[in-house]
Formats: C-alpha cells, sequence, structure tokens
C-alpha cells in the first residue's frame, strides 16, 4: 500500500492509522477492546481517508462512531471522508443504533471542487434522514467550520471543549464554545476532549437504541439523589431523579427552564423545571426542543411547573405545540404557581398532560392572583382599602388572602384539574407509581406528516 509516496505493509498501515488522534480518541469511547473499523485502509488523494469509522460496545450497548482525522490532511472533507461517512449513517440506520461524531478539521478539500459540495450534502442530507430514527451526538474537539458546523449543529446533543470553535462563518467568527453556548447551540461545554468524551459515554447510556426500543432501564440505579433542598421547582425535580443520574442540557441558554435527562428508578425521563417566573423566549424554545427530543425516543416527559406567565408569543405557541404533540408519558407537578397560559400549556389540558399533581401550596389560576382578586372583589377590593394608612402593603395581603382562599390546589383538585394533591417528600414515589402505570402507553396520532407550530 503506498501512502504519500511511502510504501507500507498491511502492519504498518494499520499501525499508522492506529496510533492517530482519531483512532485513540475513538477508543476513549468505546469499551475496553470493543472498537472495529470500517473501511480501514481506504485512501484520499495521496494519504488516508481523513477520517476514522467503526462500531463497538458503549456500556454493553451498540454503537457508531466516526473522528475526523486532524493527523491526515487535517481532517478535511473529502468524497473519500464523506464516502465512509455514509457507510456508517447506513449501518446505524439498518441495526438502529446511536451515532457519535468527533469533529476536528480545518474545512474542505478545495481541489475537489464542486464534488466537495456533493460530500457535504449527502452528509448533511444522510444525519437529517436519521434524526429521531437514533440518536445523535456531535463532539467537537476542535475546528468545525463552515458547512461541517451545519452538519454538527443538528445532532440531538452538540458537545464542545472549552477550546473547540464551531461556527458556520469560515473564518472564525463567532465560533468559542461560550458564544456556542450562550445562543443553544452547544448543549454542554467541558474543559478537555477526555470529559467530552466521558460525558457522551454517560449520555448513551440514559438514550434508548432508537426510536422504537423505549426509554433506557438502568436496573442498578434506583437510589435517590435526595430530599428537596428548597422550594424551587428545580430543586424539587433534581430531588426526584437517581443519585448522580443527571445530566443538565443547554444550562447557559434559556435559564428561565432548566431541561435535564436522568433516571427515576432506573428509568430514563426528561425532567423540564421552570427557574423563574417568567418564561422568556429562549427558555420557551429551548424546553419545545427538549420535549419534541425526549418524545421522538419515547422518553418520559416530567415537569416542575411554577410560573405565572409567559414573555413570548411564538416562543409560547412553541412550547404549547411541543407538549400537545408528545405522545410520550407527561407528568407534571405544580409547586408554586401555575397560572393562565403556564397552566393550560405546560401543566394540563392543553399540554395534554397525562397526569397532574399538586403541592398543597400551589396556585392554579385562569389568570394571576391580583387580576383575579381585582376582578372578583372590585377594584377597591370591596372597599377594604378605604382607610388604609398603607394602601400598598394591605393590598398585598388582600391579594395573599385572596390567592390561598380561591385559587388553593384543593378547589382546582375539586374542579378535575389536579389528580392529586402532595407533599414534596412523596413526589418521587408518586412519580414511580406514574410511571410505572404510564409504561404501556400508547396514542394513535392523525395522519399527516407534522405540523407547522415550531418555525
Amino acid at each position: 500500500m503506498v501512502i504519500n509516496n511511502k510504501t507500507l505493509t498491511l502492519d504498518e498501515a494499520r499501525e499508522a492509522v492506529a496510533g492517530s488522534t482519531a483512532y485513540r480518541r475513538l477508543e476513549k469511547l468505546f469499551d475496553d477492546g470493543a472498537f472495529t473499523q470500517i473501511d480501514s485502509f481506504t485512501t484520499s488523494a495521496d494519504g488516508f481517508s481523513e477520517a476514522v469509522a467503526g462500531y463497538g460496545t458503549v456500556d454493553g450497548q451498540g454503537v457508531y462512531a466516526y473522528a475526523q482525522n486532524c493527523d491526515a490532511s487535517g481532517g478535511a472533507m473529502s468524497r473519500a471522508q464523506a464516502a465512509k461517512i455514509k457507510k456508517l449513517y447506513d449501518l446505524a440506520k439498518a441495526t438502529g443504533e446511536p451515532v457519535v461524531a468527533m469533529y476536528d478539521s480545518i474545512g474542505g478539500r478545495l481541489d475537489e471542487g464542486a464534488e466537495l459540495l456533493g460530500a457535504y450534502g449527502d452528509v448533511l442530507k444522510y444525519s437529517n434522514n436519521l434524526s429521531g430514527v437514533v440518536p445523535q451526538l456531535s463532539l467537537v474537539l476542535g475546528k468545525c467550520c463552515g458547512t461541517q458546523a451545519l452538519i454538527a449543529a443538528q445532532a440531538d446533543v452538540v458537545i464542545m471543549t472549552e477550546k473547540a470553535e464551531m461556527s458556520l462563518s469560515t473564518n472564525g467568527q463567532d465560533a468559542s464554545a461560550k458564544h456556542n453556548a450562550e445562543h443553544g447551540t452547544a448543549h454542554i461545554v467541558t474543559a478537555d476532549e477526555d470529559e467530552a468524551i466521558e460525558k457522551a459515554k454517560q449520555l448513551l447510556t440514559l438514550l434508548p437504541q432508537n426510536n422504537l426500543s423505549g426509554a433506557y432501564i438502568a436496573y442498578d440505579s434506583i437510589e435517590a439523589a435526595g430530599t428537596p433542598s428548597g422550594n424551587s421547582a428545580t430543586d424539587a425535580a433534581l430531588a426526584v431523579a437517581d443519585a448522580d443520574s443527571a445530566v443538565e442540557l443547554q444550562a447557559g441558554y434559556g435559564k428561565a427552564i432548566k431541561t435535564v435527562l436522568a433516571t427515576v428508578n432506573g428509568l430514563t425521563v426528561g425532567l423540564v423545571a421552570s427557574a423563574e417566573k417568567t418564561i422568556d423566549g429562549k427558555s420557551a424554545s429551548k424546553a419545545a426542543r427538549f420535549i419534541r427530543f425526549c418524545d421522538a425516543f419515547s422518553i418520559p416527559v416530567v415537569s416542575f411547573i411554577d410560573a405565572t406567565d409567559f414573555k413570548c408569543i411564538k416562543s409560547a405557541a412553541k412550547l404549547s405545540s411541543a407538549y400537545s404533540e408528545a405522545t410520550s408519558a407527561k407528568i407534571t407537578f405544580v409547586t408554586g404557581d401555575a397560572v393562565g397560559a403556564v397552566y393550560i400549556a405546560a401543566a394540563g389540558t392543553g399540554g395534554a398532560a397525562d397526569m397532574t399533581f399538586a403541592y398543597e401550596n400551589a396556585c392554579i389560576s385562569p389568570l394571576g392572583a391580583e387580576a383575579a382578586a381585582v376582578i372578583m372583589l372590585g377594584d377597591d377590593f370591596g372597599g377594604a382599602l378605604k382607610d388604609s394608612k398603607d394602601p400598598v402593603e394591605d393590598k398585598k395581603k388582600i391579594v395573599e388572602k385572596f390567592k390561598k382562599e380561591n385559587l388553593n390546589a384543593v378547589n382546582a383538585a375539586a374542579d378535575g384539574y389536579v389528580d392529586d394533591i402532595i407533599q414534596p417528600v412523596q413526589a418521587r414515589d408518586v412519580l414511580v407509581a406514574a410511571l410505572d402505570m404510564l409504561s404501556n402507553k400508547r396514542v394513535s396520532t392523525l395522519p399527516k406528516k407534522h405540523n407547522n407550530l415550531y418555525i
């Protein structure tokens, strides 16, 4: 075999590939001794093709992966690299197993001209066609610019190292991991590539093999993370998860909502928890994408709601659509306020929740407490403020009293909008029972391509 004008024996060629950066990265991903290459000795121009690809197991589960080889022509995209990647995608589709892609490339082989455009287009198309069929993870470990960034960004989860770069601009503008995290493109940012690969391995143990295999069950992960350390919805959500199982996605983007993959009594769930009273546009869009991701792989969605309003109509519609369209199990806990559109879209019938539970202090109302009090009691609150020496403070007390007496969880349960009222310490046991009850949920949907509410 002639490589870079040097004649190599088969063993020498095998050793050269095995010594590459890409090969070593893939070995870190797979179980010991489990990695098998595909198209091991394919060439591009005068050297080896610019990617190493193959299959193996991660924690005993089958996985396909490829890594751009920065040691071979800088990992530049080429016809040969694209052909190898397409073959890997075909195998993943045929066997129904996840795909992990590792990006580290200077760009593309410009000397291939229009054929390079075809190579990019084919990889983009193959990846897109597998979306929602098998989980796809992108690890950006070096440079990933131009069209390659587009391919990387359409994965289910994008993991970047702090020093990696990803941008549609070929000059690297706005390419930093920090920028991508703040704009929601990077789901996870790690200190180095070893941490990135470990995070990918953790995600692979949480995700199902494909869209037909159902949520992953880790039978040895049944220890609870603990009891809520505070009164927030996020504390409540993390407390129901198994110890050390939670992986937060897009932590740096849309901070009014947290989105977390975790296990509960060994079963993988998607946790959606409001972190602020007002849900802004970025947060609603982030939650909508996460819910659609969970639904694609039949992962139950468990929501913890304490919010009063949306800030952006368009993004609120996206979130409402995602909840309504999802057919996976949907369980909601109202830990504080669930008011107006927030309750309807995310907690109740609008979101098609299978089960809705409320904490004793929950407030469930078609509109805010003050507006409801004004409508029911009148602008002057029934004359209660007529002789008040501190009308501002007295108004707060009146509204709070009205809220407790009229907008409470008991009234909502009496009207059929809450299935049960529970204490925070009961949440995990209640959730485990609900997940077990809904484990065989089946929903028939209308024949259509998709809704038109997510753009």
